[in-house]
């Protein structure tokens, strides 16, 4: 089995992770940049973050033989904070760049004015970077939230198809996939999705346009959860096919839109892990 993580923060992971990853089969990641916990308060502070994301990341997960993407941008929560706003005239340098493969994450936190000014610049800086977007919908007031968001999407002049609306659940999957969106589940230990909720999204709605991903970061989640949700997937009677399409396919096709997607070795198996001097602590 092969999986592809869509949507995983793996600055705040360990070393060990990707070694669990890579064992349970996980082949590729995105990384999208995020809020970190910790407040930023000026510009020089997501450049080196930025520069983390497209340089030390990719050589953590390659040690393991995973594949390492990202996406760019001014992420909706701190996009409320005046301090980071310029971080929006620092995008298009790093957009540019090989790795980079959509913008995000962009969308609402708490759909504000701010949230909405910079969702839409976000929005037109992909359309003028011709890379696909991955938009992060609320946690609080999921459906209006939604509603919101492909009403800016539309309105951006993106075609619909080149958007990944993630944090989905049931009350919002349909509203998405009439859209023409791709969608995104994420799931969690005890928030979010679940994988035998996941199941029963697929029953009913099908693996059309639906990438899964496990969304761990620093709080409580477990980056094995794609492998648990491909197990559920299979003991409710869908087949390999399915599976893979959910779990590899979907998310090749989408981010492949970027033209910037690189999965060589992907397939092959995991390298027998000698270290780092730089891991083990050594110049």
């Amino acid at each position: 089995m092969r999986i592809f993580d869509p949507h995983i923060h793996m600055t705040s992971r360990t070393t060990d992770d990707y070694r669990r990853m890579a064992a349970a089969g996980v082949r590729a990641v995105v990384e999208p940049a995020f809020w970190l916990g910790q407040p930023r308060t000026n510009p020089g502070s997501f450049a080196d973050y930025f520069d983390s994301l497209l340089g030390w990341e990719p050589y953590r997960a390659g040690l393991f033989g995973i594949r390492h993407h990202a996406t760019i941008a001014l992420n909706p929560k701190e996009a409320n904070d005046p301090r980071c706003r310029p971080v929006l005239d620092l995008l298009p340098r790093y957009l540019d760049k090989d790795g980079v493969v959509a913008v995000g994450e962009i969308g609402y936190d708490s759909m504000t004015p701010e949230e909405d000014d910079a969702f839409a610049r976000q929005l037109a800086l992909a359309i003028e970077h011709d890379l696909p977007a991955l938009v992060h919908t609320p946690h609080r007031d999921k459906a209006r939230g939604t509603r919101r968001t492909l009403d800016v999407a539309a309105e951006s002049g993106i075609p619909p198809g080149r958007v990944l609306v993630d944090h989905l659940n049931e009350l919002t999957v349909e509203i998405v996939k009439e859209s023409g969106c791709w969608m995104g589940f994420s799931i969690y230990p005890e928030t979010k999705m679940s994988p035998p909720r996941m199941v029963e999204i697929l029953r009913r709605h099908g693996p059309e346009r639906v990438l899964v991903n496990s969304a761990a970061d620093w709080g409580h989640s477990d980056p094995l959860l794609t492998l648990e949700t491909a197990r559920a997937m299979l003991d409710a009677g869908f087949d390999a096919d399915d599976v893979d399409r959910v779990m590899w396919s979907n998310p090749v096709e989408f981010f492949g839109q970027s033209g910037r997607l690189d999965l060589s070795g992907a397939d092959q198996p995991e390298p027998a892990f000698q270290g780092s001097s730089i891991l083990r602590g050594g110049s």
